[in-house]
């Protein structure tokens, strides 16, 4: 009778499993592998044969079939190794194991036969777990990120002979005890009050952070939106548990954590070029790997100087801002990634720059300020939360006064409790931020008064605002009477919600 041996296959943040089994026959001794490998799997057969020759085991000299199931599913990367070289041991009789239906293997072989790190591991594991698995053996250097799963029992195995000692009793190995998540401050050098001045761009990175709200930033170069960008990860609240291993998940199997950052637990500031691919923000790849837009979930998506990227990658921008997920499809799959990010964005007016700076003379023509503007489609625009005007900081304001002093620690402390609120009114829903709310839910949760609606209607009459854009407007304005902490919507709710709706490109 055939023994199976367990591993897993991963299909984008999602886990499938793979059974492994191994038939020995009597032929020239060769390995063939089926069930729907890839390149590097194919290649998996040399790398096993010289794997347990080199720990001091006997390879089987017969004619050894190797079958991943469900042969469906493509199987790929280096993870499937030691699941291999496990199922031909065992096959052969030179390993009995006693209770392999608890068990899981994860991990490349050397020629050596000592376990390379693998991508992936967190997703794998959070699968298995889910699945009723006990215990799971991998590489160590993968042993602390998955260690953070708990309910199972992570071995951190060097080689392959090691492996084989512990499953035949001779040597064990010690599973890792859970690690306990503590959040951690972001890495960032920028305290707001190390920038003076700027009170107005401030309060909307405030309501941003509180509220989770998307917001773009132009002026001309010199006026401090790199800068306050750069403060931006300093009012936000920490990771929750949840959410880094969300976060961690995502990391993991783009290939970005490692022993000595074995988990994502503070909050990041994902800056792509603007010469980047729509390929490498959304995703894709033969095999779809997340991108920008996704390795920035439940943190922070910033374009410096947003009208440099290509249309392509701005327009790429416009489903995931709506829907909080990607899809990347290709011929025989798609997979989903999720994409809850706040898109931080600064640009200039105009090609020079100087078009709104009072101290500068504008060189551009009408034609050019117009060509270069229309970068931004007006669609993408209208997903934007926050529109803010960013000016030259006066000499005035250069001098240090309490205000200006305000640290990031307390602009935080108010976006903590002004979420901590919107975690309250939201409870049992399956989001926790005003940006977050349907539209089909604004009635419930942003009721209006009489007055508070008028000045919205004249408003919107006015600007000639779409259905999208009223709605943000009301979104904006529940953020900041959570931070008043206003359990109503006032007029100056809404009176400020509009002032950052103004049109800042004119006319698109």
């Amino acid at each position: 009778m055939l023994k199976k041996i367990y591993t897993i296959a991963t299909l984008g943040l999602k886990g499938v499993l793979v059974e492994v089994e191994a038939n020995l026959s009597r032929h020239l001794p060769k390995i063939i592998l089926v069930g729907l490998p890839d390149a590097a799997v194919q290649e998996a057969r040399e790398r096993v044969w010289a794997a347990i020759e080199n720990s001091g085991l006997k390879f089987p000299r017969q004619k050894v079939v190797v079958n991943l199931a469900p042969a469906q599913i493509r199987k790929e990367g280096g993870s499937y190794d030691l699941p291999m070289a496990i199922s031909i041991l065992q096959a052969s009789g030179n390993l009995e194991i006693a209770d392999e239906a608890k068990m899981a293997f994860i991990g490349e072989l050397a020629l050596s036969g000592d376990l390379k790190p693998v991508p992936g591991v967190l997703v794998m594991v959070a699968t298995l777990k889910n699945l009723g698995f006990e215990e799971v053996f991998l590489p160590d250097k993968n042993a602390k990120e998955a260690s953070i799963m708990d309910g199972i029992s992570i071995y951190p195995v060097k080689n392959l002979k090691q492996l084989v000692e512990h499953l035949s009793g001779k040597y064990l190995i010690r599973p890792l005890p859970t690690i306990n998540f503590v959040p951690q401050e972001p890495k960032v050098a920028v305290d707001m009050a190390d920038i003076l001045g700027q009170f107005e761009a401030k309060r909307v990175l405030e309501i941003a952070a509180a509220g989770g709200h998307n917001v773009l930033m132009v002026g001309p170069p010199g006026a401090g939106k790199t800068l306050l960008a750069k403060s931006f990860l300093s009012i936000l609240p920490p990771l929750s548990l949840s959410e880094a291993l969300e976060v961690s998940k995502i990391h993991s199997l783009a290939g970005f954590l490692s022993e000595d950052n074995h988990l994502i637990s503070s909050r990041l500031m994902r800056s792509p070029h603007h010469s980047a691919s729509v390929a490498a923000i959304v995703g894709g790849g033969s095999w779809p790997r997340p991108g920008e837009i996704s390795l920035a979930h439940h943190n922070v998506l910033f374009f410096d100087e947003m009208l440099e990227f290509s249309r392509s990658v701005l327009e790429s921008l416009r489903q995931p801002l709506e829907d909080k997920i990607i899809t990347v499809s290709r011929i025989k799959h798609s997979v989903d990634f999720p994409a809850n990010f706040i898109l931080l964005a600064t640009a200039n007016p105009c090609p020079c720059g100087y078009l709104t700076d009072s101290s500068r003379v504008c060189r551009c023509s009408p034609t050019d300020i117009k060509r270069y503007q229309k970068r931004l489609s007006g669609p993408l625009l209208d997903r934007i939360d926050l529109h803010f005007l960013v000016n030259r900081v006066a000499s005035l304001d250069l001098i240090p006064t309490s205000e200006a002093l305000e640290k990031s620690s307390v602009i935080r402390g108010r976006v903590i409790l002004a979420r901590q609120r919107q975690l309250a009114r939201f409870e049992g829903k399956n989001f926790s931020l005003n940006s977050d709310i349907d539209s089909r839910l604004i009635r419930k949760y942003c009721q209006l008064s009489p007055d508070t609606q008028d000045i919205l209607q004249v408003a919107s009459a006015k600007l000639d605002l779409s259905a999208r854009a009223y709605f943000k407007i009301i979104k904006v304005a529940r953020t900041i009477a959570d931070l008043a902490d206003s359990p109503d919507i006032r007029s100056e709710h809404i009176l400020e919600a509009i002032k950052y709706r103004n049109r800042i490109f004119g006319e698109l």
